[in-house]
């Protein structure tokens, strides 16, 4: 029994509901990546109130906030981990609500975005700023990690125990063959297949019909001939599930409350979850980028926050990695993945900037000379 409940299946609808005219309906991650801006917005205020700096200044800087990050995100994922397809198809650049953000490319936009604002509005200096924003870019980044989780991506790797989470979203939706005969289908701890292997988990998928489906020879041959083969083409099952290979699919027809039923019999892997790893450092960091404005900015010099969110983040990232399944097939052939790669010059910029901050001997963080 303590083997059944120490992992857990993880299936939730990626759809939060549907506005009437507008064909994409609303997701929990659009939901979450823009609640971490407005999130972030009302720190800022607070930010802006308590150094007596006016709150309107605090809605411009916004717009160049989700402009840079969105834009950045985006050119970052284009560019860093599939540039020949993007620059052979320049217009897939623009599809954004496709997927694919890349969080390196968006600190790099923020960056871009502080130093022009702050050329625009000389009476905010980029270091000034930047110390503040990393307590938001924290927020904004462990809700978008979050959201990361809720869609079922960026998925960890095998934890290769009895602990962990299988995603069974993907096959979830496959399983919906047939919307006029499918009702609901749901995946349940426990099955028929068994595995003495650590990290693989008897599972069951249960699907239940709309009343009135009657299921004959014709379902019985697609079970036992086609489903299995259908499955194993995609690689979001095969990475998740295990529903045999060398052995017929497992399954069982019944009837439930007068409907009929299926079920299908595998072994869920169990993973990481490193979206919300990734989603809880970042809390910590921003609990600590704000202790460190709030209490020792009168004491520390100007640049000393941003410069430990550099270290502290992209070294946690670095770290991260390891429990992160690689995002394209070219990372396979590498030592380290390109998220490490990038991450790398990006915690070492941090380390020379703390150094250089520390020996400055000009501002602290408030503004104030030293």
């Amino acid at each position: 029994m303590e083997f059944i409940l120490n992992f857990l299946i993880w299936s939730p609808d990626p759809n939060i509901f549907v506005i009437p005219g507008i064909d994409h309906p609303v997701r929990w991650y659009g939901l979450l990546f823009a609640g971490g801006f407005i999130l972030s917005q009302q720190v800022m205020f607070w930010v802006f109130r308590s150094e007596n700096r006016p709150e309107k200044d605090v809605e411009k800087l916004t717009v160049y906030m989700v402009i840079a990050v969105i834009v950045g995100a985006r050119l970052g994922h284009c560019l860093f981990y599939n540039p020949g397809y993007y620059l052979s198809n320049p217009v897939e650049i623009f599809k954004v609500w496709e997927g694919g953000l890349a969080s390196h490319g968006g600190a790099i936009g923020m960056i871009v975005a502080i130093y022009i604002f702050s050329k625009r509005y000389p009476q905010y200096p980029m270091l000034w700023m930047l110390d503040r924003l990393v307590i938001v870019a924290a927020l904004t980044g462990a809700m978008i990690r979050t959201g990361n989780f809720f869609n079922s991506e960026m998925e960890g790797t095998m934890t290769n125990s009895n602990m962990g989470v299988v995603y069974a979203r993907y096959t979830e939706d496959l399983l919906r063959y047939d919307d006029r005969k499918v009702d609901d289908v749901t995946f349940l701890k426990g099955g028929d297949m068994q595995s003495s292997e650590p990290g693989l988990h008897p599972i069951t998928a249960k699907i239940t019909y709309n009343r009135g489906v009657q299921l004959g020879a014709e379902d019985k041959d697609f079970f036992e001939n086609n489903l299995r083969s259908a499955l194993l083409r995609y690689t979001e099952v095969v990475q998740h599930i295990d529903f045999g290979k060398d052995q017929p699919l497992a399954y069982k027809f019944y009837e439930e409350d007068g409907r009929a039923v299926a079920e299908i019999y595998g072994l869920g892997i169990s993973r990481h979850v490193a979206q919300l790893y990734e989603a809880f450092y970042c809390l910590i960091l921003m609990a600590l980028t704000m202790w460190i404005w709030k209490v020792k900015r009168f004491k520390l010099p100007q640049g000393f926050n941003f410069a430990v969110f550099m270290i502290i983040l992209w070294s946690a990232r670095f770290m991260d990695e390891f429990f992160k399944m690689n995002q394209e097939a070219f990372e396979e052939n590498l030592v380290l993945n390109m998220g490490q790669i990038l991450s790398i010059p990006a915690a070492l910029s941090g380390v020379v900037m703390l150094i250089l901050f520390l020996n400055s001997g000009k501002k602290t963080m408030s503004g104030d000379p030293r």
